[in-house]
């Protein structure tokens, strides 16, 4: 027995890869791999048909990083080799996150930034910076379409998938113009100094936004009056003013002639006929959806985000004028925010997947884009060796490097957050505890109730139309202006048609055929000269 554990042992040893990393043409190899891959890329500048924007909120490079480990060594691999889905995108740029009024930013304003294409400031949703976080009466002119509504207003359909409430800051910037982010219902505007300004976000998804054909997440507390309680949790809901939102929504689209679904769960949600149904309005949790580690994964329980994902396509691509798809996976921010690492990164991996989903599922003539709104304190520390568990502590720690309290560390630290130091709660040693536990929370350096969000720039990956305009170092609202003028949708809408019509929209450009005619030129310059 003893033997067979040594052979299968030096087995993984060998598919780990590392008697080959020894070589240099193992090296050698992968460079040449990466530049034909590069090499046999094209400029796609057709017309995009479709827009997909993925946002992994709170998604900051060291969560792609270690998110990337982590899902490799749950596939039994050392993990650092690994490549997320939206890694293999050919276009990377990197986007900065300020504000009009802070340098570490929220997530209202930053998706506002994204879906707008205007910066704005602190809280603020759907309004431009003339706007001030709580203004009550804020200026007319501060509100500004999203590419969301630009798209609509071009015949195209629309969706929004999210692990959030449908309601909070990046779905709801998405429809919404609300100075504060968190007036999502009735008795929030009350409890945040809002009351009496105007309708409140999940009024303005039902009322002003019901040409949204798709939109999934979670929130039904915010739609229902609290004289009546979730059948799932068995909490009250929240509307103080008596109004039944969902069967608002229905009777609109009972006017609209429209075929429809409101689905609550799992089995609800796979029983919508994409082929039949015209609008589908899933809330499949009263707050936020269940975090990937806890989700109820049976027939009654909540959809993952790549299910919903597909189902939105699956309804969205039947308009022959294509579509918008905002997808967020929300919860990546909120396991960041109780410094609970394994949560982000099992979320990352979610949204990772999403991304694939969506790539099986459509063509190039797809953009795709993914991105974060902002960072975390979130850091990879220490000199652990090749393979070791990310989760875990560091290994080898050197004397010279051991910390001068006597104790380990693990590989993921925050900045700050719930898992600081206090006189009444001393650093403990993770060598005496499962640091891989679903609900482990990671040392922070200061101690906060929350941890705080990061303000260094964050990654976009992109691919399809004009997905080669990602490239740099770039505003986060430019993001906005690549979709724009990708689709010929809003602000961009003549760039992109004067583009189409001169003919840059219906080639597609080989990175080998520029090298091939530059030589060319060159040669024919030698020779006449």
């Amino acid at each position: 027995m003893e033997l067979v554990t040594k052979l299968l042992l030096l087995f993984t040893f060998i598919q780990a890869g590392k008697p080959q990393e020894e070589e240099p043409d193992h090296w050698l190899q992968l460079a040449e791999n990466e530049l034909e891959t590069a090499l046999k890329r094209t400029l796609n500048t057709n017309k995009a048909k479709n827009v997909i924007l993925f946002i992994g909120d709170g998604m900051g490079v060291s969560t792609v990083t270690a998110a990337r480990i982590y899902g490799g060594q749950l596939k039994g691999r050392h993990g650092e080799e690994s490549v997320l889905e939206f890694e293999k995108f050919p276009n990377v740029g990197l986007s900065k996150t300020y504000l009009c009024d802070r340098q570490v930013a929220d997530s209202a304003a930053t998706a506002t930034a994204m879906l707008t294409g205007v910066k704005t400031n602190w809280y603020n949703v759907g309004l431009t910076s003339k706007a001030r976080m709580g203004e009550c009466q804020f200026p007319k002119d501060s509100e500004i379409d999203t590419i969301l509504q630009q798209s609509e207003k071009e015949g195209k359909s629309t969706g929004i998938v999210t692990t959030s409430r449908i309601t909070h800051a990046t779905p709801a910037t998405a429809y919404a113009k609300v100075s504060h982010r968190y007036w999502e219902t009735d008795t929030d505007q009350k409890k945040y100094g809002g009351a009496g300004c105007g309708q409140d976000i999940a009024q303005q998804l039902i009322y002003k936004n019901s040409d949204i054909d798709v939109i999934l997440g979670g929130g039904r507390r915010g739609f229902y009056p609290n004289t009546t309680r979730d059948p799932v949790t068995n909490s009250s809901y929240l509307r103080q003013d008596g109004i039944n939102l969902i069967q608002e929504w229905k009777v609109m689209m009972e006017d609209s002639g429209q075929n429809y679904k409101y689905v609550e769960n799992t089995e609800q949600l796979r029983s919508v006929d994409p082929a039949t149904t015209d609008k589908v309005l899933g809330l499949f949790g009263s707050s936020n959806m269940a975090y990937e580690l806890q989700r109820d994964k049976g027939p009654k329980g909540e959809p993952s985000l790549s299910e919903m994902t597909k189902k939105a396509i699956q309804i969205l691509q039947k308009n022959s004028k294509g579509y918008f798809l905002l997808v967020e996976g929300a919860r990546i921010d909120h396991g960041h925010h109780d410094s609970k690492a394994k949560v982000a990164l099992s979320e990352t991996l979610m949204l990772d997947d999403a991304v694939r989903v969506a790539t099986e599922m459509t063509d190039d003539d797809t953009l795709m884009i993914v991105t974060a709104d902002h960072s975390h304190v979130f850091n990879i520390a220490g000199y652990p060796k090749r393979g070791n568990d990310i989760l875990g502590v560091v290994n080898p720690i050197p004397k010279d490097w051991f910390p001068e309290d006597d104790k380990a560390y693990t590989t993921l630290l925050y900045g700050n957050g719930p898992g600081g130091v206090t006189p009444d709660k001393p650093r403990q040693d993770p060598r005496e505890v499962d640091t891989t536990a679903d609900d482990y929370q990671q040392t922070s350096a200061i101690p906060l109730k929350s941890e705080t969000h990061g303000g260094e720039d964050v990654a976009i990956y992109a691919r399809g139309p004009w997905a080669h305009l990602i490239h740099g170092v770039h505003e986060q609202h430019y993001i906005y202006h690549v979709m724009s003028l990708a689709s010929c949708v809003g602000t961009q809408k003549n760039k992109c048609s004067v583009l189409i019509n001169n003919g840059q929209g219906q080639i597609n450009v080989h990175y080998s055929n520029i090298k091939i005619a530059a030589f060319s030129i060159l040669v024919m310059m030698a020779v006449y000269l």
